[in-house]
């Protein structure tokens, strides 16, 4: 030990590698990179799904299925769900979204016929199958097409 290695607090000190200082300093020439390759130039990055030139997992994966790009969106909304409006009311889109009762806004509703309805109610919708305009109808409401 020598005067120099006492400190006022004792800390931990490890001096940072200093890399291409040359051969002396054992971090020259190719400065720990090795020699050649992608890895050793500079502005060099790995992309993150890359193998190390083996055909990567999503390429290796069969692809199934079609997507269609023109596919409509419709949140789908029951009679039952709609039951509880009261005998003259009108329930629309944003009627439904405050309610809770549709979660997506911009895409379409749909209403189907699933469970009973007492109440004659005009509902506002994009489309509706045929039990549930028919069940509307019979309760004494409206089914309003909106496009």
């Amino acid at each position: 030990m020598n005067l120099f290695d006492l400190n006022a607090v004792p800390i931990k000190r490890k001096r940072k590698k200093r890399v291409g200082r040359g051969i002396g300093s054992g971090w020259g020439k190719t400065a720990g990179r090795g020699a050649k390759g992608a890895s050793s130039r500079s502005g060099f990055s790995m992309k993150k799904l890359f193998e190390g030139g083996q055909t990567p997992l999503f390429r290796r994966l069969p692809k199934r299925g079609f997507n269609n790009i023109f596919k409509k969106e419709y949140n789908i909304v029951n009679l039952k769900d709609i039951a509880h409006f009261g005998s003259g009311d009108i329930v629309t889109i944003a009627i439904l979204k405050e309610s809770g009762i549709i979660k997506k806004i911009g895409v379409g509703v749909k209403v189907l016929g699933e469970g009973e309805l007492k109440n004659s109610i005009t509902v506002e919708a994009h489309k509706f199958s045929k039990v549930a305009m028919k069940k509307i109808k019979a309760a004494g409401g409206e089914a309003k097409i909106i496009s």
